[in-house]
């Protein structure tokens, strides 16, 4: 790194945490953020959990370095809070496959031949289109979701609870929406029928079957720890399956040194911060989301000088979804 990099970073470093002393303003980093930006965090974890720790702290602004639906989530917890997102472009492609009204459709054919056997694929445009044609299933909708479609869901779910949630649902058809790995993931695990939609998170898609055999053996000893929204094939290899607080507890507790990791590599920094004596190997090299990665030092540092971009979800959605995420705790 050069001389002026470094004394850029320096700079900025400087100035943003002036300017989150100024303003009391707390900064949260979701587990994929860049190293420089969870090394400044007050919090780092996943987005609920990020969001749910901020509605405890007396702070009146909120800098959420993730993406859109995350700073959203942050907003319906802390409406009184002031909630900036320092990139508004840093969106989600799986939270933007499905919508409440406006046209959203990927193509199915492939998966529906893939998974079609686990559960059924939801032939729908819309999320109202969809519970129109199951008016008895109640929607579980993962917390990659816009808060709109948050609102029109019945119950929220993470990936760490999504079988519990469905399971605690009295109705034997239940609608999961976007990630249809996710789904496939409880699907498998539970007698209910599953429909979902046929959303997916680019990142965890792309891990192949051959991505995983290849680390296995160059590293035969190690332990696969792989997210939910990774395909069912790749989870069916896996050692493991947990979100990305469940791979950070997994790491520590488990008594090997290797591990193979399918999910974002922005955890790496914390994985090895936390296990200094281990090794980590992700899933497929680069394996990076880029919205996640959007946010810089400098946009952090405007975010706080500028007081941009304010994030702030309507009271009429925003009741409707903290209902569902309401009862999702309630679970």
């Amino acid at each position: 790194m050069s001389t002026a990099i470094l004394e850029d970073k320096e700079i900025l470093t400087k100035e943003i945490l002036q300017l989150k002393e100024e303003k009391n303003a707390l900064i949260l980093a979701h587990n994929y953020q860049r190293a420089e930006i969870q090394d400044l965090a007050d919090i780092i974890g996943d987005s609920l959990e990020l969001s749910r720790a901020a509605a405890k702290t007396n702070n009146p602004i909120i800098v959420f370095c993730g993406v859109h639906f995350m700073a959203e989530s942050a907003s319906i917890l802390s409406p009184d809070k002031i909630v900036l997102l320092p990139e508004i472009t840093a969106g989600c492609p799986m939270a933007d496959m499905i919508t409440v009204e406006g046209p959203r459709r990927t193509d199915r054919k492939e998966y529906r031949d893939l998974l079609g056997i686990v559960f059924e694929f939801a032939d729908a445009f819309t999320l109202r289109d969809l519970k129109s044609k199951y008016p008895a299933a109640p929607v579980v909708c993962y917390v990659n979701t816009s808060a709109a479609v948050k609102a029109e869901s019945d119950i929220c779910c993470t990936s760490s609870n999504a079988l519990k949630v469905v399971e605690s649902l009295k109705e034997d058809t239940v609608i999961m929406v976007p990630d249809r790995n996710l789904s496939a993931y409880v699907a498998k695990r539970t007698k209910k029928k599953i429909i979902t939609w046929d959303g997916f998170c680019h990142v965890h898609q792309r891990v192949s079957a051959a991505n995983i055999n290849s680390l296995r053996a160059e590293h035969p000893e190690a332990v696969v720890i792989v997210h939910p929204e990774c395909p069912l094939e790749i989870q069916d290899m896996a050692d493991h399956i947990a979100s990305t607080s469940g791979i950070l507890r997994l790491a520590k507790e488990i008594d090997k040194k290797e591990f193979i990791i399918g999910t974002e590599e922005g955890l790496g920094h914390r994985l090895k911060k936390e296990n200094p004596d281990k090794e980590f190997y992700f899933a497929y090299e680069h394996m990076v989301c880029p919205n996640m990665k959007r946010i810089t030092l400098r946009s952090l540092r405007n975010a706080l000088r500028d007081m941009q971009y304010v994030i702030k979800v309507p009271d009429d959605i925003r009741v409707k979804a903290k209902r569902a995420l309401d009862r999702m705790l309630e679970v």
